[in-house]
């Protein structure tokens, strides 16, 4: 960079490093650029790194017990040492030589820190390790930003990897492959070969390689530059052209992730992407042409892509492209069992379907049908009274809503009941009309809707509704139905009116239910014969609904009623809706149509939970990011623990939910591109001092929120770079809604937030495209994340390691038998006991021995068994580059075989993965203990609570070693690989040679399983 970028680098620097006096320096003047912000100076090459560490930082140095120093560290100007001040020692001691380096650590991952008293208090993203010498000594640092813990790290991988060369280095690689493709851009752009181009030609060549970014920002480092070299005119030359796309196009947190996984620092060849692919994106079975495909898809120079390199634009190119989003793109398509009964789906449903503000006063359109119908939404619905010219309107009774035309509505839903969605739409119809104007009405119906109405009667044997699939296509009516011995043209039938309720009380206790009599009106046997799935009836208690309600009778519950029901009888609501669909709409009193969370509903079961589509906000981001999965089709399979036959689940549980395994989310906040200013807020121009909240949404014991520091003045690109861990107890329940804020005395304003299930999330680095607050997704604004889900907490005393940190040392927590006092009941349930705990302890077993071999790897909990292999893999090698140690692939658990002596630290490594490999083995066991349960629970049909609460317990921990089962086959797999990857391998397919190496990834045949029956069933877990 020229002198201009080292000033204000040396400035980015003095903010950076504490001004503690450690060392004294001159006091500065302060000088402020007329352009930059103060946060302007990005860290973008090995060359910043390096002069960040020869200018030095005070860094905290930590002792195993809770000591913590404060040290000033510097790069010899040499580049051969790294020292630090003040020290006891001579300061010839007081260093490490580059040379003695074996390995840089991101993170808490050594034994100093794990045993360190202020573990807790460290932040994961601000600590780093050097690793260095014969013996493996460990120098534990903690910078004062993530930002500086980044510099060093990736100043000193790169010193280890080019040693005294490292200035040659950097002087003769300085982005060749950028600055060739940059060059060609711009001499495409000099059409007179002039070898230079108008500043506005320059500004939208930037622009077209980054959209993102601001014109005049650009447009602001050109004459930047300009003004620096004293220059006159405004035409940009080729050099001037690349300085600029430097400096505002290199992100600095992909620039230190690319130095991480690059073996040579200057770009990532066909090997060191596939490791990226496999051990960090979770793609399975990567092939070297894996790694090739990304790079002739996102490498822009040809150098690259002739040579199989992707340089830090490719690379920052393939994390922007759609393959690297947050959302699961397996499920942008229907992938969910679409054959269950209806009742045991959630279905997108809305509310007064026909209003697009509030529904007191507001607009009726036909546009608000449209809408909902093209965000994928699968109920809505049609308050129908009698209009003028005998034409029946929609409106909402009893207010001052405007009124459309009956028939215009079905004409719209006619065009688009199934433009987003193939399954069947209810239409929720509460009708008002005089018997004249249902003639009209059906009359419309038929004619317009024709045989998409679904008119086929319940078959009698059915005890379940039809699927989803069996109605695809179809438009079933919801509505009051004549009684079936009515023979006349019309009956007499009690008014439906939700409207009319808002003067009404509602309890849950029959004895003082409303004593209005209810309404009741004549409705015509046509009307009443279109109704046949979906029978509105009203709902009195649960006995009596369990006693006497048909799967095709529903009942629509107020959300007050439906609140009261979910934490009176939580058990009773999941079990009723087993069976029966549940409508839920919001209170009348919500006369400004704000909406319910929907999730209360959900956790009970509830199906159709009825939103204000015209109202944004949290709740309508939750209704939508909800339905985001299964291809946005409207209708979610609801977990297993709610649908089947013999479960006992209530949503209030405070803790995690049997037979399901709790998760861990890991979730970094890296960065931020392109905030906007939010609409509205006039008082700070256009400065953005954004932060970043995660939260969690399911149960309630799951609800969770973390923020974000402020990042001050900096919408552009701020970097975040902190850590969060979430426990999840039911994650098919749970999601994760990331919301951006501009930090304001007034009020913090929104900029943007995005709204994903659990289930939906893809591991690794990852993109989140933010929506404004009406749902739009806004141009370029993202959020680039990292994302990891493991089932066990590493570090900090091992004791606390458990997914509850309230355990005590000893006591395991064993699931809990309730006692029926039937003997014989009990006797069956206590054998069953013995086994699982048995099986229970296997499966804690395992998971805790992975913790220490991944600590041992000196990673930490987020990391993959594949991971480990490849952190292991460059210390397992000897001075020759042969290995010290093998795996073994013959056998069914891959194990370790020394080749010649060990030293001490790989001793430890080696017999800590025995233990690994040993706890592997037991899912051998799993079949016979498994077997021993042998409980069918369907013989006693009077299901006593505590015999299904016994049943989910076992049936879970059944559950739960299956599950450990294929975590087994996985881990196998991941190590078997990465044994592959890294050549230390011998007795499987392809011993090494990488020539092979593409061969040998076949897929699971890798790993034989001894009997082939159990190959049968291994394939179904692991598909």
């Amino acid at each position: 960079g020229g002198p201009l970028q080292q000033e204000v680098f040396i400035h980015a620097l003095l903010s950076v490093s504490l001004q503690d006096g450690s060392r004294q320096r001159k006091e500065r003047k302060k000088t402020v650029s007329f352009s930059s912000m103060p946060t302007e100076k990005k860290i973008s090459s090995a060359s910043d790194c390096i002069n960040a560490m020869v200018d030095g930082s005070e860094l905290k140095k930590v002792r195993s017990n809770s000591r913590i120093y404060h040290r000033y560290f510097l790069l010899d100007a040499d580049m051969q040492s790294l020292r630090w001040e003040p020290t006891k020692k001579e300061s010839e001691k007081a260093k490490i030589d580059v040379k003695s380096i074996k390995e840089v650590r991101t993170g808490k991952n050594t034994d100093t820190f794990r045993t360190n008293g202020t573990y807790d208090q460290i932040s994961e993203d601000c600590a780093f390790s050097i690793i260095f010498g014969e013996n493996y000594e460990s120098l534990d640092l903690v910078a004062n930003t993530a930002d500086v813990a980044n510099i060093w790290v990736t100043g000193l991988r790169y010193l280890i990897s080019y040693g005294k060369h490292t200035l040659n280095m950097i002087e003769s690689t300085q982005n060749n492959m950028r600055s060739s493709w940059l060059g060609e851009l711009f001499d495409e752009a000099d059409v007179n070969n002039s070898r230079k181009v108008s500043i506005c030609a320059a500004v939208q060549l930037v622009k077209k390689l980054n959209p993102g970014l601001k014109n005049v920002k650009i447009e602001l480092k050109f004459k930047e530059i300009h003004k620096a070299k004293d220059k006159a005119g405004s035409d940009v030359t080729r050099d001037e052209f690349i300085e600029v796309f430097h400096d505002l196009c290199t992100r600095p947190e992909i620039y230190f992730l690319f130095v991480q996984f690059s073996s040579n620092k200057e770009f990532l060849d066909s090997k060191d992407l596939m490791i990226f692919l496999e051990a960090e994106q979770g793609m399975a079975q990567v092939s070297e042409d894996t790694s090739l495909e990304v790079i002739h898809k996102y490498e822009p120079s040809k150098e690259g892509r002739l040579k199989g390199w992707l340089s830090l634009d490719g690379f920052t190119n393939y994390l922007l492209s759609p393959e690297c989003h947050i959302f699961d793109p397996e499920q942008k398509t229907v992938c969910q069992d679409m054959n269950q009964p209806l009742s045991h789906y959630y279905i997108n449903a809305s509310h007064n379907t026909y209003l697009i503000e509030d529904q007191f006063r507001g607009p009726s359109d036909v546009t608000g049908y449209i809408r909902a119908l093209k965000m994928g939404c699968r109920s809505v619905e049609l308050d129908v009274w009698d209009g003028p010219d005998n034409e029946p309107v929609i409106y909402t009774g009893h207010t001052m809503t405007s009124q459309i035309v009956f028939r215009s509505v079905i004409d719209v839903l006619n065009k688009y009941a199934f433009v987003a969605s193939e399954f069947p739409l209810l239409l929720c119809l509460e009708n008002h009309c005089s018997l004249k104007q249902q003639r009209v009405m059906f009359q419309h119906i038929k004619k317009i809707l024709g045989d998409k109405i679904h008119i086929d009667p319940p078959k009698p044997e059915d005890c379940y509704l039809p699927s989803p699939l069996e109605l695809k296509g179809k438009i079933l009516l919801k509505g009051k139905k004549l009684s079936t011995n009515c023979t006349a043209s019309e009956g007499e039938v009690t008014d439906e009116d939700e409207g009319a309720e808002m003067s009404q009380r509602v309890s849950i206790d029959s004895a003082e239910q409303q004593t209005v009599a209810p309404k009741k009106f004549q409705l015509s046997k046509d009307l009443s014969d279109l109704v046949t799935l979906c029978k509105s009836v009203e709902f009195k208690d649960f006995p009596t609904s369990f006693q006497n309600q048909k799967q095709w009778e529903l009942c629509s519950f107020n959300e007050v009623f439906a609140s009261r029901c979910a934490s009176d009888f939580p058990g009773d609501f999941v079990n009723y809706n087993k069976k029966y669909l549940a409508r839920v709409y919001p209170s009348p009193m919500r006369i400004d149509s704000s909406n319910m969370n929907p999730q209360d509903f959900w956790k009970c079961g509830c199906q159709i939970v009825a939103m204000n589509y015209q109202t944004p906000g949290l709740m309508m981001d939750l209704n939508i990011g909800w339905f985001r999965q299964n291809g946005n089709c409207g209708y979610v399979l609801r977990p297993a623990i709610m649908r089947e036959h013999v479960s006992y689940f209530s949503a209030n549980t405070k803790d995690s939910v049997p037979g399901v395994s709790p998760q861990l989310l890991h979730i970094k906040i890296i960065s931020g591109q392109n905030f906007p200013k939010p609409k509205g807020s006039g008082a700070k121009g256009d400065v953005v001092d954004p932060y970043a909240y995660v939260e969690i949404h399911g149960i309630p014991a799951d609800c969770a929120e973390q923020r974000t520091k402020t990042v001050n003045q900096n919408g552009d690109n701020p970097l975040f770079d902190e850590s969060f861990e979430f426990q999840i107890n039911l994650p098919e329940l749970a999601m994760v809604r990331f919301v951006v804020l501009d930090d304001d005395y007034i009020g913090d304003e929104f900029i943007g937030q995005y709204t994903i299930p659990f289930e939906c999330l893809q591991p690794g680095f990852r993109h989140v495209p933010l929506q404004s607050l009406t749902g739009e997704v806004l141009p370029h604004t993202l959020l680039f994340v990292h994302v990891a889900i493991t089932n066990r907490r590493g570090g900090g005393k091992p004791h606390k390691r458990g997914l509850s940190v309230r355990k005590g040392k000893r006591s395991r927590e064993y699931a809990s038998m309730r006692v029926l006092l039937i003997k014989a009941v009990d006797d069956v349930f206590k054998t069953a006991m013995l086994p699982l705990r048995e099986a229970t302890d296997l499966r804690e077993n395992m998971q805790n021995a992975i913790v220490s071999f991944k600590e041992l790897c000196g990673l930490s909990a987020v990391a993959n068994l594949k991971q480990c292999i490849l952190a292991l893999s460059p210390r397992l090698t000897g001075p020759d580059n042969s290995p010290l140690l093998v795996f073994n692939l013959a056998d069914q658990y891959p194990n370790l075989e020394h080749q010649g002596l060990l030293p001490e630290v790989l001793k430890k490594v080696t017999t800590t993965y025995d233990m690994v490999s040993r706890a592997m083995e037991f899912h051998e066991n799993l079949h016979d203990l498994a077997v021993k349960e042998g409980l069918k629970g369907r013989k006693l049909h009077k299901a006593v609570e505590s015999f299904t609460w016994n049943i989910t317990i076992l049936k879970g921990q059944t559950d739960l070693l299956k599950h450990a089962r294929s975590e087994v086959q996985e881990n196998l797999k991941q190590i078997h690989y990465a044994a592959l990857t890294s050549n230390l391998s011998k007795g499987g397919p392809a011993g090494g040679s990488s020539g092979s190496e593409s061969k040998s990834r076949r897929s699971l045949e890798a790993i034989p399983e001894k009997a082939p029956v159990e190959e049968e069933e291994l394939t179904d877990e692991d598909h």
